[in-house]
Formats: C-alpha cells, structure tokens, sequence
C-alpha cells in the first residue's frame, strides 16, 4: 500500500450532504479528500432515484438526485477536492498526535479532522448467492465494469434489469474493446432504465450486438477452477445453459452500516450520537452529518444535512484553529471568501 494522503480534512461519503461538507470547509479555508464506497458522487440520489424529483431544496422548486449532485459537484469545484471511488473505509485509529488514520483496502489517510457522511451506510452491492460463485469475484465475477483489456473478445453475461445493468450491457459493445458477445439477464421482460438506454438497448438487440433473456441465475458451470458457464431459469420453465468468461452482477445495491459500529464512536439506534450544537462525535475530531447521525429533534431531510454541514465545519475550524478569531463572514462581501471561491467582488452585480 502506497504512504498515506495527509489532509486536513476527510469526508466519508460523497452523497449531497457529503459534498455540501466539503463546500463550507473550502469555506473556511480547509482542503478535503472524499471517499466513497460508490463508483462515482451522488450517494442515495444517484443510487436510488437519479430521475426521481426533490421538491424541497432551497431555491429549487424542482430537481432530480442527478441534477442536483451536479450542481453540488459544480459547487465545490472551486475547492477542489480529492475524491477517491470504489473505496470503503474499514479502519479508523488515533494516533499519537492527535490526527486519525483512516484505512481502505486501497489507501490510507492521516487526517486531523473526520467527517461522516455516510447516510444510511455503506452502498454495496446486491450480490448473486449462488454455490461457488465467490470464488470467482475478481476474476471472473464483476460489480462494476472491469478494465478494458479484460473485457475484449470475452464472452460476458450481465445480470440485472435496471439503468446500471442496461448501460453497462451497452458499454460492453462499444469502444476498442468491444466483447465479444453480450448477453443481459433479467429475471422479467420489462427493464427499469431511460428511454434512451431502452431504444439503444433495443438498436443492438435488433442488430444482434445484444442478446436478451428474461430468467434468473440458478447455477454456475466450472472447470479447471474457472467459471464457464451459467444456468438460466426462465418463465417457461426452461433450462438455458449459457458459456461465459466474465459475469457482470448489477442487481442495485443496498445500504449496509458496515465497519462504523467498530470504530469506537458513541452510538443509539445504529447512529452516531453527536452534539447538535458542532455535530461532534464521542471522538475529539470526528463529526457526523446526515442521516448517519442522531441527536434530540433529528429530522432525516437533506435540508437539515446542509444545515448539519454547515456548523461542523465551523466546529471543525475552530478545532483545527483554535487561535482564529471565529468572526462570521458572508460570500456576498467578504473579500476572502470570495477569493476562495475564485470570484471577485460585486460579482453579483456583472450581467
């Protein structure tokens, strides 16, 4: 493992309420590194209801979990933050001088401030529980799309029926390395995606670049230790017998608390327990924000998260700071927020 990402601050969760973090701390001059068990920023929004509308964003009397993770990520942009994808935490240790490090399969970081944006835990995937297919996950058996160079001229199932199954089913015949075959498996006939994944979708099965199947997974072939076939279920009862070299599983995923209960931290109800007052956890410099916490009069909106945000990153200033003078500035005129966020002033006033 590569030496550690020292920062001032790292946010655990890159949902609205995670991104909102790292706006007010570049507010307060604090630089942040995300993590985030998902494969790109959105949290809930984009996992669960990308396309579905919010009505109750201020100053938005409509938006999708898409747009508005867009107009999050464009707002921090200024600031820009370290994200780091596919990537969940699984330790958190003090050391001696006070900072924490903060581990993943992947990476670690040494941080002097902790934020926990997790919502409602960790999103994983819905795995495929069939006999003896673990063995073949990282190999063989895929959650998210693996590297190019093993998907060219590969023969590759992909199971699922919503917008992640369908565009990736897609992805597969498109580009330099295109597989060699597609096939999409879904336990029905009608598929959860956007019109425009639909119509393409509908484009390569006419042509023939994908083949679709409604059924379920019942069995896997192996030989020589490498998975080579599945066995597919369908409504008729029948058997299908389908080869393979690689299995892509996108079934949606769900919310796991995951290692945050091991991590020491005061807790109620499988939630943080925080002071409302700095969203200060048990732990000398770790907050906890959005639904991932829980204090007298919790509301579980992402309006409250922001607000939540907001006062953590004051807390964490003065935790990080303890000498600055804590005088309340405002984007509309002060000269230093404004350079932090690279516009000048009165800028509100330019046509």
């Amino acid at each position: 493992m590569t030496d550690p990402i020292h920062t001032d601050a790292l946010v655990i969760g890159a949902g609205p309420v995670g991104l909102f973090q790292v706006f007010q701390l570049g507010l307060q001059g604090i630089h942040a590194q995300v993590v985030d068990v998902l494969d790109q920023a959105g949290g809930q929004c984009i996992a669960l209801y990308p396309d579905k509308p919010i009505y109750d964003i201020p100053g938005l009397p409509y938006s999708t979990g898409r747009e508005l993770t867009q107009r999050l990520l464009q707002q921090v942009a200024p600031f820009q933050p370290g994200f780091h994808f596919n990537q969940q935490v699984s330790q958190v240790s003090r050391q001696a001088d006070g900072r924490w490090l903060v581990a993943t399969p992947h990476r670690q970081f040494l941080t002097r401030a902790l934020f926990i944006a997790a919502g409602v835990g960790a999103f994983v995937p819905k795995e495929l529980k069939l006999d003896g297919l673990a063995a073949c996950a990282g190999s063989q058996l895929f959650h998210h799309l693996p590297h190019p160079e093993l998907i060219k001229d590969r023969q590759v199932v992909v199971v699922g029926g919503e917008d992640a199954a369908v565009d990736n089913a897609i992805a597969l015949t498109e580009g330099p390395h295109q597989a060699a075959s597609v096939t999409l498996v879904h336990r029905r006939e009608v598929l959860q995606a956007s019109p425009q994944a639909l119509k393409k979708l509908a484009e390569l099965r006419a042509s023939g670049r994908i083949t679709f199947i409604a059924g379920q997974l019942t069995g896997i072939e192996t030989r020589d230790d490498r998975l080579t076939a599945v066995a597919v279920n369908t409504p008729d009862d029948q058997t299908l017998n389908l080869p393979l070299d690689l299995l892509l599983v996108k079934q949606g995923i769900s919310p796991k608390l995951g290692p945050v209960a091991e991590w020491g931290l005061a807790m109620e109800r499988k939630q943080l327990r925080v002071d409302p007052a700095s969203l200060a956890t048990s732990a000398p410099g770790i907050y906890a924000v959005g639904d991932i916490n829980s204090y007298p009069g919790k509301k579980k909106l992402i309006v409250c998260g922001f607000h939540e945000a907001t006062l953590a990153a004051f807390a964490a200033a003065s935790y990080l700071n303890p000498q600055a003078s804590g005088v309340l500035q405002y984007t509309t005129s002060s000269a230093l927020l404004q350079q932090r966020l690279g516009v000048h002033q009165n800028a509100a006033s330019d046509p």
